[in-house]
């Protein structure tokens, strides 16, 4: 039976929008330590849920998860960025991004992804729908909670406005019991309350919320080839096989 829920995967990617590739500066190395490494794969339930939309363009070029007014240089992790989160330049200098760049890449990759989730969060008899991301084992030097530890997952509701305490909490539980975790290792909005896509999103009559994984599930020993950028398939079919069990343990 189809899950009423709709996956969005925004970090992902890891194509280069052919409009700036001459001016890119980042190695395979620091695209794959930037991104979601993992998480098409990871989260890729599309044949037992309602909907699944994944972003193709890597999130240190276009980050559909900020506001399109989140920029440099107030920002400079923001909608565009002009660092990575382990503060390596994005593009090579005197070719950063001109304004009217930024505004290409928004129009030709931002806003459709945008449209499509408020596409496919109008699918009839949607209950859940969840914004799939990875976590850093350990924080990146910009992170809000650079230096402290982080849990196996953390959910995201934005207080309480985008999802209900009671949903998020048999989420926690799902995820616990499917991953074989203690509770204690499913955090509520820390370190992260929710990004742009869950509170842009929610707050209606669709509940939003967002997922964050651990990555030491998988980029670690003896899964992970850090030379090679290489991730054991078989451990991400198992811990996708799990996500889709936590989902089913939801009883939708």
């Amino acid at each position: 039976m189809t899950l009423p829920v709709l996956v969005s995967i925004p970090h992902g990617g890891d194509q280069t929008p052919p409009e700036i590739a001459d001016r890119v500066r980042l190695r395979p190395a620091d695209l794959f330590d930037d991104s979601d490494a993992c998480t098409r794969d990871i989260y890729d339930v599309s044949a037992e849920v309602a909907r699944l939309e994944s972003f193709e363009i890597a999130r240190a070029f276009v980050d559909v998860n900020r506001a399109p007014d989140d920029r440099p240089p107030a920002n400079r992790d923001g909608v565009v960025k002009t660092a990575t989160a382990y503060g390596v330049p994005v593009y090579h200098e005197g070719r950063e991004l001109t304004d009217d760049l930024v505004e290409t890449l928004l129009d030709r990759y931002y806003r459709p992804y945008h449209e499509r989730l408020a596409a496919a969060a109008k699918t009839p008899g949607l209950r859940l729908a969840l914004d799939c991301h990875s976590m850093a084992a350990v924080p990146p030097p910009m992170a809000p909670d650079a230096g402290r530890e982080r849990p196996l997952f953390c959910l995201s509701n934005d207080g309480g406005r985008t999802c209900p305490a009671e949903t998020l909490e048999r989420l926690a539980g799902a995820l616990a019991a499917a991953f074989e975790c203690p509770r204690e290792e499913v955090w509520l909005n820390r370190p992260f309350r929710g990004g742009y896509i869950t509170r842009h999103h929610g707050g209606g009559a669709l509940p939003w919320a967002q997922v964050e994984m651990n990555r030491s599930l998988y980029l670690a020993a003896p899964w992970f080839d850090r030379e090679r950028l290489w991730v054991a398939p078989e451990r991400l079919r198992e811990l996708r096989d799990r996500f889709l069990d936590a989902l089913r343990r939801l009883d939708l």
